[in-house]
């Protein structure tokens, strides 16, 4: 089907994206997966090539675009790439919101040039051992000393976790308020106090450090506090349909990934005579594959332009999330039994892409979290 979200300027940028991908991470991507995170040194190219903070203000070194579509023309192309290391998503799409929407002047000087050129690895600390969908059940705390504030806690499972020189830290500021005394601190790395635990052993994402972070009587500036402060929970549930649909359109890129492998095998490998694709069973599965990912990526593509018009709902964005993750894992699946024992191998980008498809549907809110949004939206 013809899609008609992106211009040609969009698509120039795509090539820029593949030209990137082609000569800075795929030749590395994997010694990057055996070691468990990547290069330092390819952020910095990332910004060099102009790939970070897309829709950050030129005066920070930033793109200008407030369009979402470079946004998704990047994850697309990382997906298609099979660069999963790189969390350049989590960087642009989630973290950026937060630093160019919710800082003063200071801030921004402070923060966004690295940002932008890739001197700054960004993550976002939301997750702990005790709280992951449930937001309002975090207990790292920051308690206001002075001009400091002072953190105690700890996070995991926090993405660029290892490489970050910058975190947005959410805490609670008033915890008997609960929900309403949420905050958002930026911890910087070095600071006394902030440390970080083991590097975590994932099924899939190999490449893309993730990581436990401790709080222990980390002082920060007062300063540090971006948005309103008891306000962070609002801040929060503002910015996570951009998240969500960030991973939406990485979890469509990947479905027509999968697809296009599958096919190709389909039309190559023989069985019996005959290239496994002519079987009936397999034709129609791969017919009913290519039918629901292109009412993926239809409605996605929808809620991308639905977002730039600033209109994506927490509804919509809800439901983008997890049917087209949960799709992601059933064309995995599906594709690896089409390739039958190769598909078992690592050799093969099917069986990789099969890893890393299974956090889809956990991370950004689970498959369950979406579904209850959505009933509460039809008043249940």
């Amino acid at each position: 089907m013809e899609q008609h979200l992106y211009e040609p300027v969009h698509e120039e940028f795509r090539d820029l994206c593949r030209r990137f991908l082609t000569r800075e991470a795929v030749p590395h991507h994997e010694r990057w997966e055996a070691d468990g995170i990547v290069d330092r040194e390819v952020w910095r190219a990332a910004g060099a090539a102009g790939l970070l903070g897309p829709d950050v203000d030129p005066e920070y070194g930033g793109g200008g675009q407030r369009d979402f579509r470079f946004n998704a023309v990047l994850d697309e192309e990382i997906v298609a790439s099979g660069c999963s290391g790189l969390g350049f998503g989590l960087h642009n799409d989630v973290v950026a919101p937060y630093l160019t929407e919710l800082t003063t002047d200071d801030q921004r000087k402070r923060w966004l040039p690295g940002f932008c050129s890739g001197d700054l690895v960004t993550a976002i600390a939301m997750s702990e051992p005790g709280a992951g969908s449930d937001l309002a059940g975090i207990r790292t705390s920051a308690v206001r000393d002075g001009d400091s504030l002072v953190l105690n806690g700890q996070k995991t499972f926090i993405t660029n976790g290892e490489l970050a020189d910058l975190v947005v830290v959410v805490v609670k500021t008033a915890p008997e308020q609960g929900a309403h005394g949420v905050s958002l601190v930026v911890v910087e790395s070095g600071t006394p106090g902030f440390g970080r635990g083991r590097r975590l052993a994932k099924v899939g994402l190999k490449a893309n450090d993730t990581a436990e972070l401790f709080f222990d009587d980390c002082r920060v500036p007062a300063e540090n506090l971006i948005g309103t402060e008891n306000h962070g929970f609002y801040h929060l549930m503002a910015n996570l349909p951009r998240e969500r649909l960030s991973i939406a359109v990485a979890a469509v890129a990947a479905c027509e990934k999968l697809l296009a492998l599958t096919l190709e095998h389909a039309r190559s490998r023989e069985a019996f005579g005959r290239p496994i694709g002519r079987f009936q069973h397999n034709r129609f599965l791969l017919a009913e594959l290519d039918t629901e990912i292109t009412i993926a990526r239809t409605f996605v593509n929808h809620c991308v332009a639905e977002f730039n018009a600033g209109r994506l709902s927490v509804t919509d964005a809800a439901k983008a999330k997890w049917w087209t993750t949960e799709l992601q894992t059933k064309v995995a699946d599906r594709c690896v039994q089409l390739h039958g024992g190769y598909g078992f191998m690592l050799e093969y980008p099917v069986a990789k892409a099969w890893l890393d498809s299974r956090v889809q549907t956990i991370y950004g809110g689970t498959t369950e979290i979406m579904k209850e949004i959505i009933g509460r939206g039809l008043g249940l």
